[in-house]
């Protein structure tokens, strides 16, 4: 593909992004970034969803995944193994339908960590909305990190063109649309984005099977019976052991979606929580055959590097865009970058969102401003994650070297298992605790966590962790906050 037509495609996808910016911005006040006005159709919020929880992330990692290892401690492939984790994602779904979102709705949350300072207290309610903040500043950046990359691949290199200015360039086109409107503009600049990612993904699946000489029947069973197709692990010492994924998946979903300001926020637009609960519903059912075909691809990917004696790159998150930009024919090649734009900017941009949204409900007193004072003051916190995003990104860069999606789970499990237990023991439990000390439990905990981690195989000979360690982590606050229980119950 010459860089001209990448280009082309780029720019025409923002004047569309741009344009709906323009629409949904009329009449808009500061209110209507955080809250959409709560006039969202549910099933508008549903379909969008879809593409903020795949993210970018997703739509490379994933199907490079399938081929990788799962470490050097375990040298067999990952295949289908994240499979356990989706279907864990669904239990984790109907918790968050039937327990957190009626509490969201019926205190009438804007920011969804207030919930804390009414159940606790004001410092485990800013130590809730400090490990969201650090959580999705970290995740966001991650999600960018994967298109700035790709848009280097495809653009930028050809000219010349620094790193540093690909992500700035990046970061700078979500800020032109969401700036004014927010989350207004991003429940309907969702829909368009998943819709491209999900087509992008099935022209691209019926592109390598007409390519590898497969029927649908064909394909069909070329998926069952390869080795890269198995989903069930049974070996309980493994990282990828069924019930350690299943429990690992609930429990991300409960905290990267359900004690997310970015995700929820979505949620709360709804115009009330019978809607909210029929988004969560449909968004949960069709999110399971959507990973299954990320996977699918990720086998279909392989296959056809195998046939064309084409290299697996070290990294696997580049198979898909080398082999998409390089590889195939310039119409997948568009699709692709359709694809991971949309995929990467639907994640990107909610975060972005709700980063701004958080830290001015949470930290600047924002109802007891003027309205033009609130106006300037979200803009100047909005540039300044932008900011933040972009000093990430090249960090991150620079010390990486495994995949994109073990490194944002991995940071899941320190920064969103504090928040885990203390929604947990809120939730489930009558006590209140000595509000000071809970940011130290909601600091030691990590660390622990890191530590047992560590040493999990020396503690248990052979286990080694994979993703519950947000369940361990949460587990580890949960009981740090026994220990500063106030024994009179309510």
């Amino acid at each position: 593909m010459s860089p001209l037509l990448v280009f082309s495609i780029i720019a025409g996808y923002f004047i569309v992004l741009i344009v709906i910016s323009q629409i949904t911005s009329k009449k808009t006040t500061t209110d209507s970034f955080f809250t959409g006005d709560r006039q969202s159709p549910w099933f508008v919020v549903a379909f969008g969803m879809i593409g903020t929880t795949l993210s970018g992330v997703t739509f490379i990692s994933i199907p490079g995944e399938v081929g990788g290892l799962i470490s050097d401690a375990e040298p067999h492939l990952k295949a289908f193994s994240y499979f356990q984790m989706v279907l864990g994602y669904v239990a984790g779904y109907f918790v968050i339908a039937n327990v957190l979102m009626p509490i969201y709705y019926k205190l009438n949350l804007v920011s969804i960590y207030s919930y804390l300072d009414t159940r606790f207290g004001m410092k485990s309610y800013k130590t809730g909305s400090l490990f969201f903040l650090l959580s999705q500043s970290i995740g966001a950046a991650l999600r960018l990190f994967i298109v700035s990359t790709v848009l280097q691949i495809g653009f930028f290199d050809a000219y010349n063109i620094p790193f540093a200015v690909t992500v700035l360039i990046t970061i700078l086109l979500i800020w032109l649309y969401t700036a004014r409107a927010g989350i207004k503009t991003i429940v309907w600049t969702g829909t368009m984005q998943t819709f491209f990612m999900i087509l992008a993904v099935i022209i691209t699946v019926i592109v390598i099977s007409k390519a590898l000489g497969l029927s649908s029947g064909g394909l069909a069973s070329t998926i069952k019976e390869h080795e890269y197709s198995q989903i069930f692990f049974w070996d309980w010492k493994s990282s990828k052991f069924f019930v350690k994924q299943f429990l690992a998946g609930a429990f991300i979903a409960i905290t990267m979606t359900g004690l997310d300001q970015s995700m929820m926020q979505r949620n709360l637009t709804c115009k009330n929580i019978g809607e909210a609960k029929k988004n969560m519903y449909w968004f949960s059912i069709i999110l399971v055959p959507v990973n299954f075909l990320f996977l699918s691809l990720g086998l279909l990917l392989y296959l056809y590097a195998a046939k064309e004696g084409i290299a697996i790159p070290e990294r696997t998150d580049d198979l898909y865009p080398i082999l998409a930009l390089q590889h195939f024919t310039p119409f997948i090649g568009i699709v692709f970058l359709l694809g991971i734009i949309a995929a990467a900017f639907s994640s990107a941009d909610s975060s972005l969102t709700s980063l701004t949204t958080s830290f001015c409900v949470d930290f600047l007193q924002f109802k007891n401003l003027p309205e033009k004072i609130r106006e300037k003051k979200r803009l100047l916190v909005h540039v300044g994650f932008s900011v933040l995003l972009f000093l990430i990104i090249i960090i991150f860069r620079s010390i990486n070297n495994e995949s994109v999606v073990t490194s944002l789970f991995r940071v899941a499990g320190y920064t969103y298992g504090p928040l885990l237990g203390l929604y947990s023991f809120g939730l489930f439990t009558k006590w209140k605790v000595r509000d000071k000390l809970v940011p130290v439990v909601a600091i030691l905990s990590p660390l622990l966590t890191f530590l047992v981690s560590r040493y999990s195989s020396l503690i248990i000979p052979g286990y080694i962790m994979g993703f519950e360690l947000i369940l361990v982590n949460g587990i580890l606050t949960f009981l740090g906050l026994m220990l500063l229980r106030i024994k009179k119950a309510e």
